[in-house]
């Protein structure tokens, strides 16, 4: 979940969503708590580095693309593809809606890879409570913004 492009601490995964975005983003009624924007690239870097070595973990001890990977590595997919739908459902559609149904989504997701990577390999599992942990501000941030703007619900 990354700020609009354009804005100061947009990391290498945000997604180009148009040049009205950082306006509609600033105009948006905030809590006091929202990160700073130049923690998001930090943040993001850090927390796809240990995804990425953990997925390697469990591929690796799951002897690669093979049946038994295809729970858990299609869970790992499922949860990538879903942080990676938010940034264009917030920042493109400016839809708080569906941002907020996906974040939820995503939660459970990545709650079951975590605990499908746990019988696999502890040690992926525990890589991914940093990421749990972000997911959890960044969700109660998006119910935050869904409540504390009720006119840019059906944009």
């Amino acid at each position: 979940m990354c700020p609009p492009v354009g804005q100061p601490g947009c990391g290498s995964g945000s997604i180009p969503v148009g040049t009205e975005s950082p306006e509609w983003y600033e105009k948006l009624k905030k809590p006091s708590w929202c990160p700073p924007r130049k923690m998001f690239p930090v943040a993001w870097t850090m927390l796809y580095t240990g995804m990425g070595y953990a997925s390697y973990l469990v591929w690796n001890d799951l002897g690669g693309c093979g049946s038994k990977a295809i729970v858990p590595m299609g869970l790992y997919g499922a949860q990538l593809a879903l942080n990676w739908a938010w940034p264009p459902l917030f920042f493109g559609a400016h839809n708080l809606n569906m941002a907020l149904v996906d974040v939820l989504c995503l939660d459970g997701l990545v709650i079951g890879t975590m605990c499908s990577w746990y019988r696999i390999n502890r040690l992926a599992a525990a890589l991914l409570l940093p990421y749990l942990a972000w997911l959890a501000m960044a969700t109660c941030l998006t119910i935050r913004i869904w409540k504390d703007n009720p006119q840019q619900k059906n944009d």
